[in-house]
């Protein structure tokens, strides 16, 4: 079956600087590549160094003349992020587009994060609050727009407020939907705040449907020694062009967040169950309209994110 083919127009971005965290491959290299191709400067914080030069290389091929560097970011580490987080500050250059892209997906066994959290919370949702509300300078400096990429598995399930850190029992798509939940209500409430206080900030989220990214690929750094069964079929379904969509088709609905005329409030696929298809707006998933719960994602975020600190003798604040 021949697929399709569609795309959006990038305005020029020439002066803008872009954070795409998760760049190193899949989505976030495509995002980072088509930044770049615009004519942004783009950092791209990365866990693996060789990853991210191999990353760097393949897009200043593809873009003769691109502005590309690289960080040091291990989400999952607190003072990992505290540590770009500072440098970034130092640089004082005004960031005008961050995409939370990076993730981790359904680990086979419970794991935690450097300070404890469980992994999926603690990187998907914890690591990236940190990043952007330490960022905040030089977020409003740059009148940023913030896209937070999440996943139709926020369209499920719940925050386990009981049992966060999922220590009596442990589902790892239930705490994969929790984590996801959790970032798009932060993502919403930062714009709220930004609104509220004037910071200059826009906010909005994103979601790539379903694509044979990593994610759900063997990656031995989370106890995954193959590829899963999921993965496997949505590659068939994929390279057949039937329902769900490409690396490449995944990456537009956070690309068209970061960078259409109107934010907008949330975008992901238009085909049949948001699995794939176009970028457009969509409706907004039941489990994040709740202002109250959003504004408690916050408070207990900045709870749990002060404690870990505290606990490792980091000094809090610049």
């Amino acid at each position: 079956m021949a697929r399709k083919q569609f795309d959006i127009e990038i305005p020029d971005l020439t002066g803008k600087r872009a954070v795409v965290t998760g760049a190193s491959d899949g989505m976030g290299l495509g995002i980072a590549r088509r930044l770049a191709a615009a004519g942004a400067e783009v950092v791209m914080p990365v866990r693996n160094p060789a990853k991210g030069a191999a990353a760097v290389s393949a897009i200043q091929r593809a873009v003769p003349g691109a502005q590309v560097s690289l960080r040091t970011l291990d989400l999952s580490s607190l003072r990992s992020v505290a540590s770009l987080v500072e440098a970034l500050l130092d640089e004082g250059t005004p960031i005008h587009i961050l995409i939370n892209n990076a993730g981790v997906m359904t680990p086979p066994e419970r794991q935690t994060t450097a300070d404890g959290f469980e992994l999926q919370f603690g990187t998907n949702h914890l690591g990236h609050f940190a990043l952007v509300t330490g960022l905040l300078p030089v977020l409003k400096a740059g009148r940023a727009r913030v896209t937070s990429q999440i996943s139709i598995a926020a369209n499920s399930n719940a925050i386990n407020w009981d049992d966060l850190n999922w220590e009596r029992s442990y589902s790892g798509q239930r705490a994969y939907s929790q984590s996801k939940i959790a970032f798009g209500m932060f993502g919403l409430e930062l714009a709220r705040r930004s609104a509220a206080g004037g910071w200059g900030i826009t906010s909005n989220l994103s979601h790539p449907g379903i694509a044979p990214t990593n994610l759900l690929a063997a990656r031995p750094e989370i106890a995954r020694s193959s590829d899963t069964m999921g993965v496997r079929i949505i590659r068939f379904l994929s390279a057949r062009g039937i329902v769900v969509g490409t690396v490449e088709s995944a990456q537009l609905p956070a690309l068209l967040a970061a960078t259409a005329p109107e934010p907008g409030v949330f975008f992901g696929p238009s085909g049949m169950g948001g699995l794939g298809g176009p970028p457009a707006a969509q409706e907004l998933y039941s489990r994040l309209r709740s202002v109250e719960e959003a504004r408690r994602v916050w408070e207990k975020s900045e709870e749990l994110v002060a404690q870990a600190r505290d606990h490792s003798g980091e000094v809090r604040g610049k």
